[in-house]
């Protein structure tokens, strides 16, 4: 797919049948996490490379249950959001580890 935004209805190739699904959330440029029904489990969010997703115009027959769980579910933290630089990097509070401390000499 060339351009794919949250939101968009898409159809997911896991190896079997293709299944309809709803964007969630892009984390990075290979990956997306999308909603589908898993046939055990109902609505649920996966992660699937970018390449098993092809777009598709009309809705399916889940799409009413895969919305409901796109709103309920809180929207995806990354890193660049809180102005971290790299892992460890956007904790506040302390910025160094503590001294070592002396026995009372």
């Amino acid at each position: 797919m060339e351009q794919i935004d949250a939101g968009d209805l898409v159809k997911v190739d896991v190896g079997g049948p293709q299944i309809d699904g709803i964007v969630f959330d892009l984390p990075s440029a290979s990956k997306v996490v999308v909603a589908i029904v898993d046939r055990k489990r109902g609505p649920v969010m996966r992660t699937v490379p970018r390449t098993t997703l092809t777009p598709r115009a009309e809705a399916g027959r889940d799409d009413r249950a895969l919305e409901l769980l796109v709103r309920r579910t809180p929207p995806a933290v990354h890193p660049s959001a809180r102005g971290a630089n790299g892992p460890g990097q956007g904790r506040a509070g302390h910025a160094r580890a503590a001294m070592h401390r002396t026995t009372g000499k």
